[in-house]
């Protein structure tokens, strides 16, 4: 399934990729089979580097590997449940560049919400992370250089309703980011969020779906009506998109931009 175009949504304007060579760099990219991972994990690879592509999804993986072919950069599959906290640490060891990027969404209200699925959102998408960057910073330090890219959310600096352990994690990782960025500064490394609004992902056309179902209302509705009701631009956002922002703040242009967020959220969190 696609998910509908708003009425009236402008193009998406074509931009030349960032011109970046990451040969001899390794790159951790978590959540790497499908969506904004999977975009990461080719362009970071297009740029040159080692990809060690990190998800609990075999298929995805493989299919991953085999879209790499031919690329400047290698694309190495690692099947990986980010529960298991000790091994996703150990996984990060050696890690020149570190995308944090898997994550889940169960949207119920409060009451509703399993807290089951509630301490696993928070430990895939806020507890990971903190492992990860954990094994990737000796590395880093020892090296003089690093780079560690949050996949946050416009739902790291905004709340919505029916979202609680979403939102609880991604403002979590704001706040880990941030620390990560002040403890690092002074051996090279980096920390920075990167907030999309809503991205053209299976995650969010599954949102689209089961909202319009619910609702018993054309999906474009939901779009524009729910999803992007608080984004001036309307349209979602493509993962091609949010990997160029990563490759960006890869560059030596960036090397000053730590400790912040990067909203690409057309226009939302200007309310």
């Amino acid at each position: 399934m696609t998910a509908p175009t708003a009425p009236g949504t402008p193009p998406r304007p074509d931009a030349s990729p960032v011109a970046l060579d990451l040969g001899g760099r390794t790159a951790l990219v978590t959540g790497a089979a499908g969506g904004i991972g999977r975009a990461c994990a080719l362009r970071l690879a297009a740029a040159g580097a080692k990809v060690m592509a990190v998800d609990r999804d075999h298929e995805g993986l493989e299919a991953l590997a085999a879209h790499s072919r031919g690329l400047a950069g290698a694309v190495e599959p690692q099947l990986l449940d980010l529960t298991d906290l000790d091994a996703a640490e150990a996984a990060a060891a050696g890690a020149d560049i570190l995308v944090n990027n898997a994550g889940l969404q169960l949207v119920r209200p409060i009451e509703e919400f399993p807290p089951d699925v509630f301490h696993t959102v928070l430990t895939v998408m806020l507890e990971a992370p903190f492992r990860l960057i954990r094994g990737a910073l000796p590395h880093m330090y020892a090296q003089g250089w690093g780079r560690i890219i949050n996949i946050s959310s416009v739902h790291g600096l905004r709340a919505s309703a029916f979202k609680s352990a979403y939102v609880a994690a991604k403002h979590g990782l704001e706040g880990l980011s941030k620390t990560a960025a002040l403890e690092g500064a002074q051996h090279g490394v980096t920390s920075v969020c990167v907030n999309p609004g809503y991205v053209r992902t299976p995650l969010v056309e599954k949102q689209i779906a089961d909202q319009a179902a619910a609702h018993s209302v054309a999906e474009d509705r939901v779009l524009v009506d729910v999803l992007l009701k608080d984004s001036a631009i309307k349209r979602l956002v493509e993962p091609e998109e949010v990997a160029e922002a990563v490759l960006y703040l890869c560059t030596p242009q960036a090397s000053f931009i730590t400790g912040t967020s990067l909203a690409l959220d057309g226009g939302w969190t200007a309310h």
